[in-house]
């Protein structure tokens, strides 16, 4: 085996050119040259989250009648879905308004953006999205941000403000563009923005922070007031955000009450610094490395923010109406950044009925981050984690994941008033669709009328769990097929055990769901078997064409040639009859349906296209269920139950069962199973027709 040469492998795979990019350096005039050349790089912290969410795209559709904006970026673009948000685009897109509103200064920029729902529906992991792409876009051409330090130059006069250290840098990753006097300000924005008439305007605001304001007072004294030697003392650098490295990005979550201290908000006193500086009052004694210092320029995440102690809140009050926080010993401290909690249900009651937190109250913008209503976007959430990729040696029988999903929904479903409506027809609906007598006017009304609907029920971890709970069970028991019936029952036995359901009427309430379920499971399954036995085309062709001549016959008042004997007989009643009864067409309806195929022919003929019994929903039902009839009892599929199959019908019956595997994704497996329970249900003559 050869020898592997590591240098020759990694300098492969190094981009220097990106590197050098990255840890560029300039002097504050080369940066004022950037500036004028993008100003976009002077953009405050919610107005580059807001770019940086629209400049993934978007996706505009139309959901009962209100049209959404669907942001791509929650579709985490950045690590190919890994945190991945679905079904809340109507909750999200309200978000990124209020972010807009921000980044336009209208005010939300003053105020705690709080999202608030119940456990598990993905408030963290919105958060954990945003700042993952606040990091990634610091590292993209058009999010680049710069910040300064502080160099001594070897000059003689800075010695005693440099000390013993060459390199200063600034604590809070400062916009460069606030070392810029107070005075002259005005001044320089008129001349930096002259002669643009679009795109982002430079504007200097606020004070630097204590340290850099230290430094820049000191050299301004020692060079009598030319602020243009004290710039020489600046060197421009690209800022990385880093949550790891604690750069632009910051995380607080409460502890208990004992170990909680308000310094890991703004900073504390750094000791071994007081004995070079000579004071605790000096800010290059203290550690500006609180989470809203250090997250300055970027984000703050709260977790479980209406759990933290009230010296924090007075903290958190200040910081985002005044955009300032407050060191021990030190001024008021400006900070630039996004504010952004999460809290769940019960938290958040305990706010409203808590007369001394109004101020927070006053302070904050709630958005309502509820658990999913739409069945196929809850699906998307498990499918995630439990496909083909990342589930080896083991296949998930088909409608396992739609059936623990569509349990999980129907348990955050509000009872509909309609007495006419069913829980599970609601859940169709929601899920687009369409119901005889109901509009998309009827659904959006059913929508409002549940005011308190997704806050309440099942949550995606519990499912997740159960869905683990049953592959680890199936690999213990060596059985290689996970189906919806292991599934469904690790759910109903988990409700025993459920330490977020204390009520007994709705564990109870959630177990009749679980029959619901199951009810719909088998229809289904039995639909899906009664197409793979009718999936003869040529049969499905022969019995169509028989039909329409004999229809034809009857609507013409003519009579059909009997192909065999040559005579003509009467149109042949029975075979009509015992087609259109399958999808329920009455005794007195029967001509209208008959004219209303013809006429379908005869339209298609004037377009001159064929006619293709595919095309016609009803029609097409209608032959599969009466071929399903006619060659189920050929194929004895009740012998499956007695385990007693000839050779003739076992061949039938692989044909449908290959058909089962081809069509419908089940597995050797999981296609016997299905045809002997359908079978086990034809035994006992529960035969539903659809």
């Amino acid at each position: 085996m050869p020898a592997l040469d590591i240098k020759n492998l990694i300098s492969g795979l190094q981009d220097l050119d990106k590197y050098r990019k990255f840890t560029w350096h300039g002097t504050f005039q080369e940066y004022v040259d950037m500036v004028k050349e993008r100003p976009d790089i002077t953009r405050n912290a919610f107005q580059r989250l807001y770019d940086l969410i629209v400049s993934y795209g978007t996706e505009e559709y139309v959901e009962f009648k209100k049209k959404i904006i669907a942001y791509n970026f929650f579709k985490d673009p950045i690590e190919n879905g890994k945190d991945a948000i679905f079904g809340l685009d109507v909750y999200l897109m309200k978000l990124v308004n209020v972010l807009k509103a921000a980044a336009q200064n209208y005010g939300p920029e003053k105020r705690v953006v709080l999202l608030h729902g119940p456990v598990g529906s993905s408030k963290s992991t919105i958060v954990r999205l945003l700042k993952k792409g606040v990091e990634n876009y610091s590292y993209a051409d058009e999010g680049a941000l710069f910040s300064f330090k502080w160099v001594s130059n070897n000059s003689a006069e800075a010695e005693k403000v440099f000390g013993t250290q060459k390199e200063i840098m600034c604590p809070m990753h400062e916009e460069p563009l606030k070392l810029i006097p107070t005075e002259f300000r005005k001044k320089f924005a008129e001349e930096i923005n002259r002669g643009r008439k679009e795109g982002h305007r430079v504007s200097i605001e606020n004070d630097l922070c204590p340290p850099c304001n230290y430094i820049f007072n000191q050299l301004y004294q020692i060079y009598n007031g030319d602020w243009t030697r004290v710039i020489d003392h600046i060197r421009v650098h690209r800022l990385l955000l880093s949550e790891k490295g604690r750069t632009g990005i910051g995380t607080f979550q409460p502890k208990d009450e004992k170990n909680q201290d308000s310094t890991e908000l703004t900073g504390d006193i750094n000791y071994r610094k007081i004995a070079e500086y000579g004071s605790d009052s000096d800010p290059r004694a203290f550690n500006f490395d609180g989470e809203f210092n250090i997250a300055n320029r970027g984000i703050i995440e709260f977790i479980e923010v209406l759990k933290l102690d009230v010296a924090f809140l007075y903290d958190l009050l200040g910081a985002s109406q005044e955009h300032k926080v407050k060191p021990k010993k030190f001024p008021q401290t400006d900070i630039d950044e996004v504010i952004i909690g999460h809290t769940n249900e019960p938290e958040y009651r305990k706010l409203q009925n808590n007369e001394f937190m109004e101020a927070l109250r006053d302070r904050t913008v709630k958005i309502d981050i509820p658990y999913i209503t739409k069945l196929g976007e809850e699906v998307k959430i498990y499918r995630k984690d439990f496909n083909s990729k990342t589930i080896k040696g083991k296949h998930i029988a088909p409608h396992t994941i739609e059936m623990a999903s569509m349990w999980a929904v129907l348990t955050r479903l509000e009872v509909p008033k309609k007495a006419n409506l069913t829980l599970l027809q609601k859940l169709k609906l929601y899920n687009g669709k369409t119901l005889p007598g109901f509009t998309e006017d009827n659904v959006r009304e059913l929508r409002k009328e549940a005011s308190r609907e997704a806050m309440e029920g099942i949550s995606p971890r519990y499912i997740q769990d159960k869905i683990s709970n049953a592959l680890v069970n199936t690999k213990e028991g060596n059985v290689s097929c996970l189906n919806p019936f292991m599934v469904l029952n690790e759910l109903e036995g988990g409700l025993r055990h459920h330490s977020l359901i204390s009520s007994e009427d709705k564990k109870k309430h959630f177990r009749e769901l679980l029959q619901v379920v199951k009810q719909e499971y088998e229809d289904i399954v039995k639909s899906e078997v009664q197409r793979a036995i009718s999936a003869d085309e040529e049969a499905m062709a022969r019995l169509c064409a028989n039909y329409i001549d004999n229809v034809k016959a009857y609507t013409q008042r003519e009579k059909v040639k009997n192909k065999y004997t040559g005579q003509d007989e009467e149109p042949d009643e029975r075979l009509m009859r015992s087609i259109e009864e399958k999808i329920d067409i009455p005794e007195s309806r029967k001509d209208d349906f008959r004219r209303e195929i013809m006429n379908y022919i005869g339209a298609l003929a004037l377009e001159g296209r064929q006619f293709d019994y595919k095309t016609n929903e009803r029609l097409h039902k209608a032959l599969e269920l009466k071929l399903f009839e006619d060659q189920k009892d050929t194929i004895k599929l009740t012998s499956l139950v007695s385990n007693v199959v000839d050779q003739s019908t076992q061949e039938k019956i692989d044909i449908v069962k290959g058909r089962l595997i081809k069509s419908y994704g089940y597995c050797e497996i999981c296609s016997t199973d299905i045809l002997t329970f359908v079978a086990s249900i034809f035994a006992r003559g529960d035969v539903k027709r659809k």
